[in-house]
């Protein structure tokens, strides 16, 4: 049974990804330096430089993933904001950064326009402070 998605609960850990992934290549990095440390053969630096560049590939590919999930939310955000929006406001709350967008993306529709509001005014600018404001919270189980 999946928990119900709020606040407390809303950031996402692959398994596969963060642990699967990501401890064979700490480990490999640690040996390789380990290695390196015993003596620098050419085998021990390529061994290092190899370690180095999947730790870096690791990292370089959450943050692809990441980036082209905030574009797309951005893009869900904008289409949502123009349906249930007033005009006036709309064409204010097109221009706020992406990170505030991402946090209203958790609110109801009902309660939308009023978040945008507070936002747009600048009595709620951080992710926290927008996020702690929603009641209707609207999870979202497919996130990368």
């Amino acid at each position: 049974m999946v928990e119900t998605q709020g606040l407390k609960n809303h950031t996402r850990i692959v398994p596969m990804y963060h642990m699967g992934v990501s401890l064979p290549f700490l480990i490999n990095f640690v040996w390789s330096i380990y290695r390196l440390t015993r003596g620098f053969t050419g085998d021990a630096i390529v061994g290092a430089l190899l370690a180095i560049g999947l730790l870096l590939m690791f990292l370089s590919v959450r943050t692809q993933i990441l980036t082209v999930q905030d574009r797309v939310i951005r893009l869900e955000m904008r289409l949502r904001l123009r349906e249930r929006l007033p005009a006036d406001l709309c064409a204010q709350a097109v221009n706020l950064p992406v990170k505030q967008l991402i946090a209203l993306r958790f609110a109801g529709d009902a309660e939308l326009a009023g978040l945008v509001r507070d936002v747009v005014s600048g009595s709620l600018s951080s992710q926290k402070d927008i996020k702690s404001k929603v009641k209707d919270w609207q999870p979202d189980y497919l996130r990368a």
